[in-house]
């Protein structure tokens, strides 16, 4: 019988390219593992041991409770830092001096005095409540040595440093693409080996292959067909005027526009995990017509003694080492020295890019809206208490305006100004309740000077 291939070098070849195939992926994998068993051990550590003297748990509760607002373990605020605080003075003196500073001053003491006039001359809260214990407990936290940031995780927050899910598992999908276009490949040597092969075999036998008629090309046959010809330029047309029309009522819509900031401020941190109130910074919005861009002092209300973020702040986008590098911005735009705790008169303009801008031929009234009206900010705005980036959540046309009027009741409980139009119109209308259309909201003065 006439041999008709060489069936063996065919399979050789398959047998080589899936054991190609099979030592990639071990070896990716054995290579994503390996990571993971060596970084087993560091975090493992023990943490470090508390001082004797007291409490170190129920001192850091204390710490946070009394002396966090003017104090840090590793950094001069209002007070000094307090990290190893033991090791400067002598505790008799240390409890003296929480119970009641002033008096250790004006008693002449030289250590009281020195620390006094370190620190701006700015007179200690006394702290008689604190009991010797208490402050044993709190000084055992102060003793406590500083945690070391583990190297690993140093760049595991600075924005797209992040890991893909998948190469945490220990194999990346770059690895999975590869292994199928590998089987892919070998797929497509298959098809052709046996394309050949039955060829050889077709000849060997004498068969003739029956060559492919010619046919008609597609778009021949299309243009052939008036029918489909008309219906598709009808089609056409219609989609190109749907797609203009879309595109021409878009012009001056800023829905969703996010604009980085010169400093980054997350309203998720300030609105939501703080629970901060839109109106203390935005204070403007309760009595005038814009809400107002806050200014830095009111930043510094706060910020004056928080010069970092806790470590639960941070984010797989945001590490705690760039929100406090975003904190030093500020510092540097107000002028003020953290270290020596006040202000150097050395400002720098923040340039915050606008995000909600209205055409100037519309009016609008923020005090109308949030004080008159007692509209909350989020109905227009957005969930800002989860937004990290601030974005224009609401389209702002004219038509988003209208229905918002047209289903908005009006608030008149409290509310003398609109008590004699309400039970005017609430007869006319027939209704208990009425919206703000009812009431003259459509009307093209309201907006449009």
């Amino acid at each position: 019988m006439k041999k008709v291939g060489n069936h063996n070098s065919n399979s050789r070849k398959l047998f080589l390219s899936l054991a190609l195939m099979l030592s990639i992926s071990v070896a990716s994998l054995a290579q994503g593992a390996a990571p993971a068993a060596a970084t087993a051990p560091a975090t493992e550590a023990a943490a470090p041991a508390a001082s004797s003297g007291g409490d170190a748990a129920k001192g850091k509760e204390l710490f946070n409770t009394n002396c966090a607002a003017c104090h840090k373990l590793d950094a001069k605020a209002t007070g000094p830092a307090l990290r190893d605080v033991i090791s400067r003075h002598d505790i008799k003196w240390i409890y003296k001096w929480v119970h009641n500073s002033s008096d250790l001053i004006k008693s002449g003491d030289a250590a009281a005095v020195k620390v006094f006039e370190a620190n701006n001359k700015i007179p200690m809260t006394a702290f008689p409540q604190l009991s010797e214990g208490d402050i044993d407990n709190i000084v055992a936290y102060t003793s406590e040595p500083k945690a070391e940031a583990p190297a690993a995780t140093a760049a595991a927050g600075v924005p797209g440093a992040a890991k893909d899910a998948s190469q945490e598992d220990g194999i990346s999908n770059n690895v999975i693409l590869g292994a199928l276009s590998l089987v892919m490949g070998i797929l497509i040597v298959m098809l052709v080996l046996v394309n050949r092969v039955l060829r050889k075999v077709a000849a060997a036998n004498g068969i003739e292959v029956v060559a492919k008629e010619p046919t008609l090309p597609i778009w021949k046959a299309f243009v052939k067909n008036q029918f489909l010809v008309l219906v598709s330029a009808i089609f056409l047309l219609l989609a190109g005027a749907y797609l203009v029309y879309g595109y021409l009522m878009q012009v001056g819509v800023d829905q969703n526009y996010e604009p980085i900031q010169p400093i980054h401020y997350s309203h998720r941190i300030h609105a939501g995990d703080n629970e901060i109130n839109c109106k203390y910074c935005h204070s403007a919005s309760r009595v005038s017509k814009t809400a107002g861009i806050p200014s830095l002092n009111v930043c510094m209300n706060c910020h004056k003694s928080i010069g970092e973020v806790a470590e639960s702040t941070a984010t797989p986008e945001y590490s705690k080492a760039y929100y406090d590098g975003e904190i030093q911005k500020l510092y540097k735009a107000v002028g003020w020295d953290p270290t020596a705790q006040k202000y150097t008169g050395k400002t720098q303009p923040v340039k915050w890019v606008r995000i909600h801008n209205l055409p100037d031929f519309v009016y609008f009234n923020h005090s109308q809206h949030v004080t008159a009206a007692g509209i909350e900010c989020q109905t227009c705005h957005g969930p800002v208490q989860e937004f990290e980036i601030m974005k224009q959540f609401s389209p702002l046309t004219m038509g988003w305006c209208i229905n918002c009027h047209r289903k908005t009741d009006v608030k008149m409980e409290g509310n003398e100004y609109y008590k004699k139009i309400h039970e005017e119109l609430s007869k006319k209308y027939g209704v208990d309740k009425l919206t703000a259309a009812q009431m003259g909201g459509l009307e093209c003065g309201k907006c449009h000077y």
